[in-house]
């Protein structure tokens, strides 16, 4: 199950990206509702976590803009704006669920279990460029039938470039969405990470999917196939 948390209070969702990746949830996090948005309209997930007092757009405005561009995926706000006109208004917009910040963690763990077995996953669980396929259930890659091993880090950005296929992402945006971090100009965490990936999935095979845009960032090249 993938789950997008859009929550700016950066304590609260270092700890609840941790807590439910424990609990074997693939999680992404953003901290600004205009920024969120785009990343759910670019993005398949099962479940969004939703704060509502957000720098950009608010929570309410985030919502309501993700239904006017019909990204339809369940959301359960969580908010300290727990007057009942508040949830009300959230439930009215279309989330299913309303917590109350604070909250009990088993509560909130509780809650997205039930949306699980309600919704399921409605998203795709391989991605395929080629004949380069990311199996998303099994976490497993594949290229011309070769059985590629990866670390869980190299997983998750091939998984984040494949499932933007044919958009240059920079390495502010992976590293912000695989390390929850903000980019540091003198690091070199990316290139290092993106030369082991090529080493994997590229030097040996042919055509060469992984494009560099110097100075800005990277891309995978071709149609994606999503089942």
């Amino acid at each position: 199950m993938k789950i997008l948390l859009i929550e700016d209070e950066v304590k609260l969702g270092n700890f609840l990206v941790k807590g439910l990746e424990e609990e074997g949830y693939s999680v992404a996090h953003e901290t600004n509702g205009s920024e969120a948005l785009e990343t759910a309209a670019t993005n398949d997930f099962d479940l969004i976590l939703l704060d509502i007092m957000l720098p950009g757009q608010n929570g309410f405005e985030v919502l309501k803009n993700m239904r006017e561009f019909s990204i339809h995926t369940p959301i359960i706000f969580m908010s300290a704006l727990n007057e009942s006109e508040h949830v009300i208004k959230g439930l009215d917009l279309g989330a299913i669920d309303y917590v109350k910040k604070p909250f009990d963690f088993e509560e909130l763990k509780a809650r997205v279990r039930n949306v699980q077995r309600k919704f399921g996953s409605t998203r795709a669980s391989t991605l395929q460029v080629k004949d380069l396929k990311v199996d998303l259930i099994k976490r497993e890659v594949t290229r011309a039938d070769q059985l590629i091993e990866l670390s869980k880090r190299e997983f998750s950005i091939l998984e984040l470039l494949m499932s933007n296929t044919n958009r240059v992402l920079s390495k502010s945006e992976i590293t912000q969405k695989i390390w929850n971090i903000n980019f540091d100009r003198g690091s070199n965490v990316v290139e290092v990470h993106m030369h082991q990936l090529r080493k994997k999935i590229d030097f040996d095979f042919e055509p060469k999917l992984i494009e560099t845009q110097v100075g800005y960032g990277y891309k995978i090249q071709g149609e994606l196939v999503k089942s």
